[in-house]
């Protein structure tokens, strides 16, 4: 059953490309599975998180993150009545842009796009991927997604100007208004599921401490010293799996309460009053948003820029300019298919979306092959 507010797969305003309808899965499902099958979306299993391979291979790639995000969101979707198959299909989809080396990645290519008037952002260059780079069909190019996936995969985490002209090709995408709850809903799955995570990653990297979490997180130290009280005699790492385990169920909790008052509260009774609504309605509230910034600041200050991961990022940034260099020096040492599009795009777009589909092995090899190592 859905609530009157959620999106309506037959009210979908459709594809780019008029399909027949398939005898068993409605279109939101056939978008969730066009995503599971695309190259983009197997090219995550090698694409860093935070932590590199070469750290260890027990840690979350961008591809084991983005399924804990569509199972968070589903939870998180059926227990407000939303459309739980959009939802999976946009989780699902929410990382397709992402470069290798993780954020550290996207800030190197954006640096060096911004060095020739261009830039790059992961959710714009995800809808160039399903739109045009992914060729599976005979019928056209892309995976010919539904407007309400294309849509939700730009604006989940961003809110456009309208007015501005700054992006005349994202016209068609109502910016005056907000996206569905089934978008909304991701940016803040995302959060807590990176944070989380990464509070885990770091636990089991050794560097980050029980006692130094505790130290600068209430959050934590709460829901450990309960843990500690109702497991006195078990090993360290249980209790942290159990604190962490209530961290978690108290965010997805908060976010579901919490969406379902701003909802009520707003008087939000179809899916056009959460569009023309003045903010978005999906949050946590006051205290537990307070709570996550803290827990998001902290992480930042001590394992996203730690001293230990410091030379994995200088490495990050330095193959990424040189190769982006390299190849604005050489163009002919680009792919064939590359080179054509270089005919018809301008060179660091067409450098720019060839390093942003790399895994991390794969721009390795090309920066020994071309850079010398």
């Amino acid at each position: 059953m859905l609530a009157d507010y959620a999106v309506r797969v037959e009210n979908s305003r459709g594809r780019r490309h008029p399909e027949p309808p398939h005898p068993y899965r409605n279109d939101f499902q056939r978008d969730r599975d066009r995503v599971v099958h695309a190259r983009a979306f197997r090219r995550l299993e090698a694409k860093t998180q935070v932590f590199t391979r070469r750290y260890s291979d027990h840690f979350r790639n961008r591809l084991t993150h983005t399924i804990e995000v569509a199972q968070i969101s589903r939870t998180i979707a059926a227990q407000l009545g939303l459309n739980t198959d959009l939802v999976e299909a946009l989780a699902l989809a929410h990382d397709l842009g992402h470069p290798p080396f993780g954020h550290t990645g996207e800030k190197a290519l954006d640096l060096a796009m911004r060095q020739h008037g261009f830039s790059f952002d992961h959710n714009l260059h995800a809808l160039r991927i399903v739109e045009d780079f992914e060729l599976r069909y005979a019928s056209f190019r892309g995976l010919n997604l539904t407007f309400e996936v294309r849509e939700g995969i730009i604006k989940h985490s961003h809110d456009y100007d309208a007015n501005s002209k700054d992006h005349p090709e994202l016209a068609e995408y109502l910016l005056d208004r907000r996206p569905p709850l089934e978008a909304q809903l991701i940016d803040l799955t995302d959060e807590i599921a990176y944070n989380t995570a990464d509070l885990d990653d770091g636990y089991e990297a050794r560097l980050l401490t029980v006692e130094q979490i505790a130290d600068s997180v209430d959050l934590f130290a709460r829901h450990y010293g309960e843990a500690k009280s109702r497991y006195p005699n078990v090993a360290e790492k249980l209790v942290f799996n159990e604190a962490l385990k209530s961290i978690f169920d108290g965010f997805v909790g908060d976010l579901i309460t919490n969406t379902a008052q701003r909802v009520q509260a707003a008087g939000a009774h179809s899916l056009e009053d959460v569009r023309r609504h003045s903010e978005r309605l999906a949050a946590f509230s006051a205290p537990v948003e307070a709570e996550r910034r803290r827990l998001k600041d902290f992480l930042y200050e001590n394992l996203y820029y730690s001293p230990a991961l410091a030379a994995e990022k200088e490495d990050a940034e330095r193959i990424t300019g040189e190769l982006f260099a390299h190849w604005m020096e050489e163009p002919d040492d680009l792919p064939r298919n590359y080179r054509e599009k270089a005919a018809q795009e301008p060179l660091p777009r067409v450098i720019c979306d060839y390093i942003a589909g790399m895994t991390d092995p794969f721009i390795y090899q090309q920066y020994e092959k071309y850079c010398g190592g």
